[in-house]
């Protein structure tokens, strides 16, 4: 049978071709399924493996600069040091809530819902920068401006935006969203060269940023849209309307209600304006400790000025105002060319409690109270008179006061001190010495000691200056340092303990760690009877005829010093049991100071020390188990006698006081056979205290 070869109907062919058709569709359909969720799957790969590979990948190293802060003794600031970015980072528990909400509703009230990209945000600013043609529109989220001040420059590109989103998002991935909103905070840009909430704060309202209220938050956290142009230092008008616009949005987004927000508006604010910034305090201290940190953390002036640093010092901002006073008072009618310096330790510790380098620091710089090395004078005599305490000296020995040449060096040279006014007592003792100053009994006493153990008792005080084996040395012609005399002064006043002067207690970095914290080595270099019977010889000083006569109305306490002058040079040195000060007065170039100059360093020396301890009970010095005092006859220098005419209590270090009486031998021999005379029977502790009474 043939096949029929009759050609298909219309309505078959018809059909084959939609059949095909619906075929190739479906197939095309498959193919564009299959190329789509392939296409997904890759995409989502793609993604996921980019965001592996950007939270794997390291951001950018960046220095967060900060600034140092030094503090005092009780934690308060004395001052802040930075290299043109004041900038001091806190945690989000240190900014006020209300600072924080400002800056969410103002800046990127989703902040909390995206991942560093606000898509809504960045359809806009496209939108408007494709109309304008122009890259006006930032539409930055707080994760996109803090990598845009942290990682790129300011350009206004397509790039430098690419590259934005791209560290926003890298930001995220690697931090939380607290943490990014704590680093925006302590980055974002004020004005007055100021960054970070925190240095704001104390830079408008002089007060930390946890203790912001609502209106000085919206007030401060408008400012960074243009420092200039929005801060109220410059422009209130528009510092005003700005912060109504970060209240509105505080409504607008549920953080505050209405009432609070008119309740901000009216309140009044007070600002710190740069008229209003007080001077710097301690300047001179704040300098030496700065060169002491440096040192001890081995880095550069500019890591320390920006690297956050705090430095907690052993100053004491009341003290240190009382000498600045005391210096500005003392010298106010003084020629303007005359400087003076005080330092004052704390005995007990080795703490500088003041410093002075200066007159006025904004006109000189020069610390003289550690760097400036002058002759010290008589104020030197006292460690001339330890040393010979220690090899046989006792307040009684007797040098007369009268010219004399001295020779040295085998015979090959001699020296001719004088007295000031070529004043001379005969012979005195060492108590007379000292309160008097007299310049032949010091030279014959370090005759007879040797200048070779001054030195040596010196360097065990603290005086590291180059000191030379001379006659002249007992006079202080060898330049020392305010501090290193008054390091000095403060071992005698600790019982012969020497407490390394410290400045700085401790350092922490800008992550709060300690890096550094103060190990003072203590030493004793003297016996503490050795420099009470000292102590008690320099107390004379004070006394009338003494040297430092003049300021004993002014000083309410005991109180041990020495005065000193030279031509170029005035010197007060001494110490209380809680202050050891010394204060130098002189003018830089070595110009001769006149009579009335050589008596000004006494007077800062009581003032300060006075109104330092203001509250402070007076004390006696302490007196050691190894002192004894007797009653002595000045006429012989033996025990007094009821035929003295005169007697005065005398300490000695124990053994080396008189044994014998001033009275004749006879009278002696006469009372060793009767001792029930009735001299001997009625000089009881009434009459002993009596006669001492009466002295």
């Amino acid at each position: 049978m043939k096949k029929s070869t009759q050609p298909a109907s219309p309505r078959d062919a018809s059909a084959r071709q939609e059949e095909l058709a619906t075929r190739r569709e479906r197939s095309r359909f498959g193919k564009m399924v299959k190329f789509l969720f392939t296409t997904s799957i890759i995409s989502i790969a793609g993604l996921a493996l980019g965001l592996l590979y950007l939270r794997s990948q390291a951001l950018p190293v960046v220095k967060i600069v900060q600034t140092s802060q030094i503090y005092d003794l009780h934690g308060d600031l004395i001052d802040t040091i930075h290299s043109g970015q004041n900038r001091q980072v806190v945690t989000l528990q240190d900014i006020s809530p209300d600072a924080i909400h400002a800056t969410l509703a103002i800046e990127d009230h989703r902040f909390y819902d995206h991942f560093g990209l606000d898509m809504k945000g960045i359809a806009r600013a496209v939108w408007v920068d494709l109309k304008s043609r122009s890259l006006e529109q930032g539409a930055s989220t707080i994760t996109q401006q803090l990598a845009w001040n942290l990682y790129l420059t300011h350009d206004r590109t397509w790039e430098r935006k690419f590259k934005e989103a791209i560290l926003a998002v890298q930001l995220e991935l690697q931090y939380s969203k607290d943490q990014i909103l704590e680093r925006y905070l302590n980055q974002i840009y004020y004005g007055l060269s100021t960054y970070g909430v925190e240095a704001a704060a104390e830079l408008y309202y002089g007060k930390h940023a946890k203790d912001l209220t609502l209106a000085e938050s919206a007030m401060l956290q408008g400012i960074p849209k243009g420092p200039r142009y929005f801060s109220p230092l410059f422009d209130m008008e528009n510092a005003k309307s700005r912060q109504k616009d970060v209240l509105d949005a505080m409504v607008r987004y549920n953080y505050i209600t209405p009432d609070q927000e008119a309740a901000a508006l009216k309140e009044k604010l007070t600002f710190r304006t740069q008229q209003e910034e007080q001077p710097d305090e301690a300047p001179y201290f704040r300098d030496f400790v700065k060169s002491e940190a440096i040192a001890k953390l081995g880095i550069s002036e500019s890591q320390f000025d920006s690297g956050g640093y705090k430095i907690y010092t052993t100053l004491d901002l009341r003290a240190q105002a009382i000498a600045e006073k005391a210096v500005r008072n003392n010298l106010r009618n003084a020629d303007k060319g005359l400087q003076a310096a005080l330092v004052s330790i704390d005995p007990r510790s080795g703490y500088i409690k003041a410093m002075v380098g200066g007159r006025d620091y904004e006109e000189n710089q020069f610390n003289r109270a550690v760097d400036g090395k002058r002759q010290p004078g008589s104020s030197f005599k006292p460690v001339v008179y330890l040393t010979a305490l220690q090899n046989g000296f006792t307040p009684v020995t007797r040098i007369k006061s009268e010219p004399t040449t001295f020779t040295y060096d085998d015979g090959r040279n001699s020296y001719t001190p004088s007295n000031f006014n070529d004043q001379y007592f005969g012979p005195i003792d060492l108590r007379t010495a000292i309160s008097k100053s007299d310049n032949i009994y010091a030279v014959t006493t370090i005759m007879q000691v040797g200048a070779d153990k001054v030195i040596d008792t010196a360097k065990k005080l603290g005086i590291t200056s180059p000191l030379k084996p001379l006659p002249s040395l007992a006079l202080g012609t060898f330049p020392v340092s305010p501090l290193e005399m008054a390091s000095a002064f403060s071992v005698i006043a600790n019982q012969g303990v020497r407490e390394d002067p410290t400045a700085i207690l401790s350092i922490e970095d800008g992550n709060g760690k300690v890096v550094y914290r103060a190990k003072p080595k203590q030493e004793k270099v003297a016996e503490p009877e050795y420099t009470y019977v000292l102590t008690n010889l320099m107390e004379s000083v004070f006394d009338e005829g003494g040297t430092g006569s003049r300021v004993a109305s002014t000083i309410k306490r005991p109180v041990a010093g020495k005065t000193g002058t030279t031509d170029t040079d005035a010197w007060m040195v001494g110490f209380t049991p809680e202050l050891a000060t010394a204060v130098w007065v002189g003018y830089d170039r070595n110009r001769d100071v006149s009579a009335v100059e050589s008596h000004l360093a006494a007077p800062i020396f009581a003032d300060y020390t006075e109104a330092a301890l203001e509250a402070v009970p007076p004390k006696l010095f302490p007196i050691p188990s190894g002192v004894v005092t007797a009653y002595i006859d000045p006429a012989t220098d033996k025990l007094a006698s009821s035929k003295s005419a005169h007697s005065r209590m005398e300490v000695f270090i124990k053994g080396t006081e008189p044994t014998s009486t001033s009275e004749p031998k006879d009278e002696q021999d006469e009372k060793k056979d009767n001792p029930d005379t009735p001299d001997k029977v009625n000089r009881g502790w009434w009459q002993d205290l009596k006669r001492w009474w009466n002295d």
